[in-house]
């Protein structure tokens, strides 16, 4: 494995000021603690000297803890350094909740042991190991959130998901792939579980794991409820693939027979995408539920997500879930199989980089969505409406795309850490996943186009993904071997193709739209939503005039989001404003949508009331060009490449 080349400059001043590194030095960087502490060891790749047993109680429901116990040996006396997990693979970013560890209390032959934490690498706790001591006992209690405010609900009354990573402590000094957990779990009576760890035994609710690397565990996480279902979606495969669902209630699992077959159908469209499998079996975890947190997270061997109270039940009314699976499958190739090389570090402390993200969340947003389109999840319609939406967010005069440039969102992960933003249009966030999907359908597109349909970005995927059957060892890859396997499926200068798109800065900058057009359609704008973007508006209950006067609002009249540089921007609006009556009236999307079309081609202004607290405004927009939603519309005499691409495999 490669450690990142560049190191974090505040954590090396640290540790120099801390270890007496820089001569003259240590005294000013000495904690003011009762003895000094030890560096930190370097990882190395060798074995961990014996097994790190971990038992974990989770059937206190009632008050959401979870209660751990490990046995971890040591090979003689000094300082043990323990690590709580802090770079959190598929987060991509330094967010491992340390404060959510507590009660932490380490012993060794009865004896306790005191800890301390490290003052420069506050995830780090070091203990002085006696003499004659072979291993130390560790309990702790891991305090997960009661509400939303405290962070992501992870136990409700009727179910669990378990992240080891987030529960356990292990020794600084060594790769994770060298050192073995041997995992036990306590559920509630009567619940069930799916998780992608080898199960030995399960006995009146005390499941026992086959031993596994801190790296493979750490990647295992577990779904359990009280009302569980568990459908094979490759019945008689070569390697088995499950759907393991857990819910709010014993209704709700209620998936038929014809919504089963388009999951397995998603499962046999990655196959004739890819070829090969890198997992011995896979295992889909889905909550159905408004209690869990949501999440859609990948793991090599199996995925959490979240969906609607009505996935199974109402399927129509759930476009938001209908290609997650999909995207997060797709992990188990692009981003946990062949993993960017600078996110391929030794532990789980090691900061990681993500300037590849482009690739590892980019192209796998746009293969989510094409194999849900290909299996059935998502009608073609629905497809070219998310495309017509993704290019209007990205097209010429994309607020963020003057100053930053989409490279530079790969950051986003470690700089913002998925807080809110004020300004998102302008801040641009985490694009890599959105404008990335367009940078391949970009490429997907031109293949096609140079070859006359005889290649496409598929022989990518089979060539980049799928070789080696069977084998889940992480391969690593850099920017030279993407450009180079697209230069054996089609010569072209992709280097300067890819980084045109990625560099791409400044107020004349382009959008990466032109697959849309090579695809054989061109974005429109209407005066009515798409249909998909009207479904998804309902079911998420907002409201949108972000392409006219550039407000964003819920279905309660307040403004969630304001585009930079709109109408609404220049009337200085933030998010936070309730709109409470428009030209006179009481406010609400139609009557916003009537008063935006009355003005429309004349001069009348749209008069606005607005309130935040004990506050009113009340502005005037000077805006006559009508309501715009974005469409794609179809250009006659060309080739529906993007029909092609959206079709089913047959083989």
């Amino acid at each position: 494995m490669m450690r990142p080349v560049v190191r974090l400059l505040a954590s090396a001043c640290a540790a120099a000021l801390l270890f007496g590194a820089a001569p003259g030095l240590a005294q000013v960087g000495t904690p003011a603690l009762d003895r000094v502490l030890a560096p930190i060891p370097a990882p190395r790749d060798v074995a961990y000297p014996g097994v790190i047993t971990l038992d974990m109680d989770a059937t206190d429901i009632d008050r959401r803890i979870v209660s751990i116990k490990q046995t971890i040996p040591v090979a003689g006396p000094g300082p043990l350094i323990l690590l709580y997990p802090e770079w959190i693979p598929g987060n991509h970013g330094p967010v491992g909740p340390v404060d959510d560890l507590g009660d932490l209390r380490i012993t060794a032959n009865g004896q306790t042991l005191r800890w301390v934490r490290n003052t420069a690498n506050t995830n780090a706790y070091e203990v002085e190991v006696p003499a004659g001591v072979s291993a130390v006992d560790v309990s702790f209690k891991w305090l997960t959130p009661i509400d939303g405010a405290q962070g992501r609900i992870v136990i409700t009354d009727t179910m669990l998901n378990i992240q080891w990573e987030k529960a356990l402590l292990y020794p600084a000094g060594y790769y994770a792939r060298q050192i073995t957990f041997q995992p036990t779990l306590r559920l509630p009576a009567g619940w069930q579980y799916g998780t992608a760890l080898d199960t030995r035994a399960f006995q009146n609710g005390l499941a026992t794991f086959a031993p596994i690397t801190l790296e493979h565990f750490a990647d295992s996480p577990l779904f359990a409820g009280a009302n569980f279902r568990q459908i094979d979606l490759d019945p008689g495969g070569r390697s088995p693939v499950r759907l393991n669902i857990v819910a709010d209630t014993a209704a709700m699992l209620a998936a038929t027979d014809e919504h089963i077959v388009l999951h397995r159908e998603l499962v046999r469209q990655a196959d004739r995408l890819y070829g090969a499998r890198h997992f011995n079996h896979y295992d889909f975890l889905l909550a159905v539920s408004d209690d869990l947190g949501g999440i859609g997270l990948e793991h090599h061997r199996s995925s959490e997500n979240s969906v609607d109270t009505d996935y199974f039940t109402d399927p129509t009314s759930t476009l938001a879930d209908r290609d997650l699976l999909g995207h997060e499958y797709t992990h188990s190739w692009n981003g946990k199989w062949r993993r960017p090389a600078d996110q391929l570090t030794p532990t789980l402390n090691e900061p990681l980089q993500n300037s590849l993200l482009w690739v590892y969340e980019g192209q796998t947003q746009y293969w989510g969505l094409i194999l849900s389109t290909r299996a059935g999840l998502m009608s073609k319609q629905q497809a070219l409406d998310v495309f017509a939406n993704t290019a209007a967010t990205y097209a010429d005069g994309n607020p963020g795309r003057s100053w930053r440039a989409l490279q530079d969102t790969t950051n986003d992960p470690v700089i913002a850490q998925r807080r809110p933003q004020p300004w998102g249009s302008l801040q641009r966030g985490e694009d890599y996943y959105r404008e990335g999907a367009m940078i391949w359908l970009d490429a997907d597109t031109l293949i096609r186009e140079q070859t006359e349909g005889r290649k496409s970005l598929d022989d990518f995927a089979r060539a980049f993904f799928g070789v080696q059957d069977g084998n889940w060892d992480p391969a690593p890859y850099t920017f030279a071997d993407v450009t180079s396997t697209l230069n054996d499926v089609q010569t072209q200068d992709w280097a300067r193709f890819l980084r045109d798109r990625l560099d791409a800065v400044g107020p004349d900058a382009r959008g990466p739209l032109g697959g849309i057009e090579r695809g054989g359609y061109r974005l429109v704008w209407r005066e009515t939503p798409n249909d998909y973007s009207k479904a998804l508006n309902r079911e998420l209950e907002r409201v949108d005039f972000q392409y006219s006067i550039g407000l964003s609002l819920n279905n309660a009249n307040r403004v969630t989001a304001v585009r930079w540089g709109s109408p609404a921007f220049d009337a200085r609006l933030t998010s936070g404003w309730e709109v409470v009556a428009v030209n006179g009236r009481a406010s609400s999307a139609a009557v916003i949508s009537e008063a935006i079309t009355a003005s429309k081609g004349n001069t009348t202004p749209i008069e606005m009331m607005l309130k935040k607290g004990d506050r009113f405004r009340t502005v005037r927009f000077d805006y006559h060009d009508g309501l715009r939603y974005p469409h794609l519309e179809r250009i006659e005499g060309t080739p529906d490449r993007l029909g092609d691409i959206l079709a089913p495999r047959r083989r």
